[in-house]
């Protein structure tokens, strides 16, 4: 422990896990701490005792719902776009050759009461029931339109500059309903609220392509993939990547007090009566929680069935939307369903989880509308979690705090979270101009 670091880094989350592998293949001298005994911090997976024991009490679960062992229940459970940014980010680091990745079955949104398959290409336009036929060929023209747009061919911009029309204005050209512009928003380009309809359109659209060629790369159901025994993988790979670097981890560490000096810049951390000096340290909100502020909560169900979630063609994993609009609330609904499928629960088990911004204190209510979808349930569990961000200046303090895990089903939050960070960690960008083509591994395994 007294040794000197560049980075000293608290909390074994995912978010905190990228970091350390990322800093650590820049050729920084990484030490990573953890109070817990365990990889993952807030986003671990947890086996059915662990589970039982955090919501219930005991750990004695029924048998009926089978072998403790079987569960890889995530605690922050989200999906990976298959041409986003966290694939990159495993491939620019070769993590994935630590993970096996399976494609996800089904991206679904709820509209007027039923569930529909969110359609991403003009060709799935016109197949979905989402739209009646008038609107289908008015949103077809625009798909068209958000498929042949390149920012570098003027050609392609029928006139508009995005970076200075707002996506109302682009979407008043196609004369879109308002149901429409629901669903590709919130299930397409997945902003999570509707200041985007009064921002530059380019952000809209580059959402909406990454979304159909995230779903043209392995020609499944859904835009999505998933590694193979849950998201529990994922902080754990990125700590092998640190190790391999020359990271240094220890985890069960109690306290982890980070050391101030005088001018109040971070320069070590002490546990256990030692203290390892440092440049900077990265941490999660939990531990420098006087240099964070609550934005927010999440109030999330976790679902135990043994049935695909209905009206979704049988599928194994799957992401409903529910914006806010049809459920006349503040924020989204998120559902995500995974199963034995992924080896994340027994043979014939599926896990859902539903998930949102909380607007009170009673998640049972709140979450009613995604938890009756599901059909029925064998077993649930209720959660709300407070949400932070970090107030500090970390020019100042030499501190460079995490977000908490929003409600969101994907990672497109997590990671630009993550490359901010890594950003003003480094002070350059991360290059995730990475050929997706060869990336044989991921490939493979998702298809």
């Amino acid at each position: 422990m007294d040794e000197e670091y560049d980075v000293i880094v608290l909390g074994t989350g995912l978010k905190e896990c990228i970091i350390s592998g990322l800093l650590s293949v820049d050729g920084l001298k990484v030490l990573h701490m953890d109070r817990n005994d365990h990889y993952g911090g807030e986003s671990s997976s947890l086996n059915l005792t662990k589970l039982w024991k955090r919501f219930k009490g005991n750990d004695s679960p029924p048998e009926h719902l089978g072998i403790s062992k079987e569960y890889n229940v995530d605690m922050v459970p989200k999906f990976m776009m298959a041409n986003g940014a966290l694939v990159r980010v495993l491939i620019h680091t070769s993590v994935t050759k630590y993970l096996n990745f399976k494609a996800v079955d089904g991206s679904f949104v709820y509209n007027n009461g039923k569930i529909h398959k969110v359609p991403a290409t003009d060709v799935e336009a016109l197949k979905s029931n989402l739209m009646g036929l008038f609107e289908k060929r008015r949103a077809r023209k625009f798909f068209i339109y958000v498929q042949d747009y390149e920012e570098d061919d003027a050609k392609s911009h029928e006139g508009l500059d995005l970076t200075k029309v707002t996506t109302r204005e682009v979407i008043s050209k196609y004369g879109l309903e308002d149901d429409t512009v629901d669903f590709i928003g919130h299930a397409l380009a997945l902003h999570r609220d509707d200041s985007y309809l009064d921002e530059p359109a380019l952000d809209t659209v580059k959402r909406m392509k990454l979304y159909a060629e995230s779903l043209a790369r392995f020609q499944g159901g859904s835009p999505y993939i998933y590694p193979l025994y849950g998201l529990g993988e994922l902080p754990q790979a990125f700590a092998r990547l640190s190790a391999v670097y020359g990271g240094t981890y220890m985890l069960n560490k109690p306290e982890c007090k980070v050391e101030f000096d005088e001018s109040g810049k971070a320069y070590g951390v002490t546990s256990e009566g030692e203290t390892a000096k440092c440049k900077k340290v990265v941490c999660d909100p939990s531990y420098l929680p006087e240099k964070v502020k609550k934005v927010g909560r999440v109030a999330r169900a976790i679902c135990i069935m043994k049935h695909p979630i209905p009206d979704t063609k049988d599928s194994h994993s799957v992401q409903i939307i529910l914006p806010k609009k049809q459920l006349k609330r503040k924020s989204d609904m998120y559902v995500f369903c995974c199963s034995y499928a992924h080896n994340v629960a027994p043979k014939g088990k599926f896990i859902a989880f539903v998930s949102t911004e909380a607007e009170t204190d009673k998640p049972e209510i709140e979450l009613k509308p995604g938890i009756d979808l599901l059909g029925p349930v064998e077993e649930t569990f209720f959660d709300i979690y407070d949400r932070y961000e970090p107030i500090n200046n970390p020019e100042e303090d030499s501190c460079f705090l995490t977000n908490s895990y929003d409600a969101s089903t994907h990672f497109e939050t997590t990671v630009k979270d993550v490359l901010s960070l890594y950003n003003k960690i480094t002070g350059k960008e991360l290059d995730l101009s990475v050929d997706l083509n060869a990336a044989s591994a991921t490939e493979q395994e998702a298809a």
